[in-house]
């Protein structure tokens, strides 16, 4: 149970990431290699947080460890992809907002 936000934090953003690719890009079964890309350093960054398991969603986080070209891609997807979350993910997208508004500043 201890690391199952970082799973779910893990998945959501594979979806995410799958959702944009598939309506930008076209693509099918597989990411494309930018996306691919994306979707490895978004995961090893969640991975890694040294927050552990009191990380916030990465928007409010004072750290920043998005480099800043990845930073840009990353909201990018998520302003493509967030509402669509509400939609097919509704439970996922509840737990995000419930999370944004306890680690508010």
């Amino acid at each position: 149970m201890k690391n199952l936000f970082r799973l779910n934090e893990k998945d959501l953003i594979r979806w995410m990431i799958s959702f944009y690719c598939k309506e930008n890009h076209h693509s099918t079964k597989n990411l494309c290699f930018d996306c691919e890309d994306l979707l490895k350093y978004a995961q090893e960054r969640i991975e890694k947080c040294p927050h552990g398991e009191n990380k916030p969603v990465c928007s409010q986080c004072e750290i920043h460890c998005y480099r800043k070209d990845k930073r840009e891609k990353i909201k990018e997807v998520m302003r493509f992809s967030g509402p669509a979350v509400m939609r097919y993910k509704p439970l996922a997208g509840i737990s995000y907002m419930i999370k944004k508004y306890k680690f508010r500043r």
